[in-house]
């Protein structure tokens, strides 16, 4: 058989008469979807790049614009002359002009040198690195637990719409979301590790450990100081998920699909655990995953407050001389860290409801 006669038509014989096929063609709806996917996908990195773009410029001109000379805090104070603090300017790149430290920082930042710390003068990244674990031992437990208890309760407070639970529920989260995470901190350090009158102090002031325990004992004294600032952090945070979560469950519960699962019999618990929640979650996947890229961030006030050696501590004790670099480079990891995880949650999206992204 020839090459012509392969891809010839195919001639079938029906009830009209002879009837001609050509060769199958490809999958229509299929390949269109595909490629309107692949298209959503390279539009959603492409906005988190020049996202990525603009926060690097951000940080560069924004942290300029704080009063203070780092070069005469490098000194301690002391008494120097100009010609040691020209050689220091110079050290540090201080004394070129402000396009050539633009571009130079950008060049570097692209290669991952976010530049060294003037108060540490060690690597930016070195810096980040040391603290990032910290960060995520507390912010990470604290998302966790926020995150599940506000899902649990959202959803219980909305197929309870109404009832003294539901009222108890809302109102409480609304008063703890409104309240300032550093205030709420300060309170429970005054409370629960300062004591009030008999009551005496039950949990540590500050710090990641009372130093010199090891091995099973380090574990226990890691987490005694965790037990405070992972409070403040679930007390604060929890209720802006059990509202998105409250929101989304009510939207759905008038939906036919629901009516139609309860007419067939199926308890209302069964209803709610797999027929609303799982349509009602797409706005809480965009809460958890912009919260996700807030545990990398940390929460500076908490950590400030409660002296934890993280990412948002080392953030604001560089803001307070200026450290530059340091400062730079937090605000990009910072700012990163949410795009990266925001776009992540887009490219989940249709994968949840194939009506995103056509």
């Amino acid at each position: 058989m020839t090459a012509d006669a392969a891809s010839a038509p195919i001639e079938k014989t029906g009830a009209a008469g002879p009837v001609q096929e050509g060769p199958a063609a490809p999958r229509g709806p299929r390949a269109r979807t595909s490629t309107a996917y692949l298209r959503y996908v390279a539009g959603k990195v492409a906005g988190a790049a020049v996202s990525l773009l603009a926060v690097l410029v951000t940080s560069f001109f924004l942290f300029r614009l704080i009063p203070g000379d780092p070069v005469k805090f490098m000194t301690g104070g002391r008494q120097v002359s100009a010609e040691q603090l020209a050689r220091y300017r110079e050290q540090f790149g201080l004394d070129l002009p402000l396009w050539q430290q633009f571009t130079d920082y950008c060049g570097k930042a692209l290669t991952g040198d976010l530049g060294t710390s003037y108060q540490f003068n060690a690597p930016v990244i070195d810096k980040i690195t040391e603290a990032l674990p910290n960060t995520l031992l507390l912010t990470g437990t604290a998302f966790v637990l926020y995150t599940v208890l506000g899902i649990f309760l959202g959803t219980r407070s909305a197929w309870r719409h109404g009832r003294l639970g539901d009222r108890l529920n809302t109102g409480l989260a609304l008063t703890l979301y409104s309240v300032p995470s550093f205030w709420l901190g300060l309170l429970l350090i005054v409370t629960l590790s300062v004591g009030i009158g008999p009551l005496p102090g039950l949990f540590p002031t500050g710090g990641m450990e009372s130093g010199g325990e090891e091995g099973f004992a380090y574990v226990l004294d890691v987490a005694h100081h965790l037990i405070l600032p992972v409070l403040t952090l679930v007390a604060v945070e929890y209720g802006q998920t059990l509202l998105v979560t409250r929101s989304a469950l009510l939207d759905e519960m008038g939906s036919d699909y629901l009516t139609t699962a309860r007419a067939k019999g199926l308890r209302d618990d069964l209803v709610r655990r797999r027929h609303a929640v799982p349509n009602a979650l797409l706005p809480t996947v965009t809460l958890i995953f912009i919260n996700l890229g807030r545990t990398v961030a940390g929460v500076i006030l908490v950590e400030t407050v409660f002296s934890w050696p993280g990412l948002g501590g080392l953030f604001y004790q560089a803001l307070s001389v200026p450290d530059l670099p340091l400062v730079q480079g937090l605000f990009f990891v910072f700012a990163a860290a949410v795009i990266v995880m925001n776009t992540l949650a887009d490219l989940i999206y249709p994968l949840l409801d194939p009506r995103v992204g056509r």
